[in-house]
């Protein structure tokens, strides 16, 4: 009997003890595992910002790529276009206004032209001619050389104004000087034709 209680006890202790080693092995892989599972959920939440600014920067690049593909070619044609910029228009603009203000006031060539004619008629007439003839010869012809040269300045700055008129996407101001070019040659080639002609002043005449 004694025998029997005291193999029970034994056994109950065995168990005892048996249970607390398992206790004790569960409760170390518990503290074990705490902090891997720190470690991992430490690491994870690292990884994540990493990850979406991965994720993001990718798009940001793309989106200033596609930016800079849609500015850079208005800018560089606007770079190298005249239209854009001005410059030939403007250009352009300025010298037909320079030139019709030459129409308008006469030129070297003009004077040049006018004395040559002047001579010539001299020399024609020096052997002896009508009045009538030494006033077309040495007056008359000089006077429609002089409209003549005047008139070829004129036609051209009323042309270069018209073709600056015409350009696409011209400035305000480019504008506003090609028509006061155009104004001023459509005048000096009026003037020119109608002195070439006489039609404003005609030569004199000598008494009969």
């Amino acid at each position: 009997m004694d025998t029997k209680t005291t193999e029970k006890t034994a056994a109950s202790k065995t168990d005892e003890v048996a249970e607390g080693t398992s206790t004790e092995a569960a409760g170390a892989a518990e503290a074990g595992a705490t902090p891997a599972a720190e470690t991992v959920a430490a690491a994870g939440s690292t990884a994540a910002p990493a990850a979406e600014d991965d994720a993001t920067d990718p798009l940001d690049e793309q989106a200033e790529q596609d930016e800079q593909d849609d500015v850079a070619p208005d800018e560089l044609e606007a770079a190298s276009s005249p239209e854009g910029t001005g410059i030939g228009a403007g250009a352009a603009a300025i010298v037909s206004a320079a030139l019709s203000a030459v129409a308008l006031t006469g030129t070297w060539t003009g004077k040049v032209v006018a004395e040559r004619e002047t001579l010539i008629g001299q020399i024609k007439t020096s052997a002896g001619g009508s009045p009538a003839q030494q006033i077309n010869e040495i007056y008359g012809d000089a006077w429609h050389s002089t409209a003549l040269v005047n008139g070829v300045f004129a036609l051209l700055a009323l042309v270069v104004a018209v073709l600056v008129l015409t350009l696409p996407r011209r400035p305000a101001w480019v504008r506003a000087v090609a028509v006061a070019g155009a104004v001023l040659g459509g005048l000096g080639l009026l003037l020119s034709v109608g002195t070439y002609f006489d039609l404003f002043l005609s030569l004199p005449t000598t008494g009969s």
